[in-house]
């Protein structure tokens, strides 16, 4: 009598293209709640983000790559002028961001 090659003790076989099916169980964790941050300073209140600010961060980033003997605050100045942003709201932005002017100033 022929062997069933159906079954066997391995389970079923496979034929052709078939795909083996993988079976993956989803276990919930928990998760701790993040530590507090100590208090140095109140958060500063948020700042209306206009999309040009990004637009101005990009232009003040390739001035500076093309003139690198402008200084930043006198790049970042002549940037926000030409495209018409008030430069104290822009600062207010990049003080909530972590100081991102500063960072521009150090790796130069």
């Amino acid at each position: 009598m022929p062997a069933n090659t159906d079954c066997g003790s391995d389970g079923p076989q496979m034929r052709g293209r078939q795909r083996v099916k993988t079976v993956v169980d989803l276990v919930e964790t928990t998760e701790a709640a993040p530590a507090a941050r100590p208090a140095t300073a109140p958060p500063a209140p948020p700042v209306d983000v206009d999309p040009l600010y990004g637009v101005a961060l990009l232009k003040t980033a390739f001035e500076l790559k093309r003139r690198p003997e402008g200084s930043v605050e006198e790049v970042l100045s002549g940037v926000l002028a030409r495209l018409r942003i008030n430069e104290d709201e822009f600062r207010a932005f990049l003080a909530q961001q972590g100081g991102l002017l500063a960072a521009l100033g150090q790796k130069r």
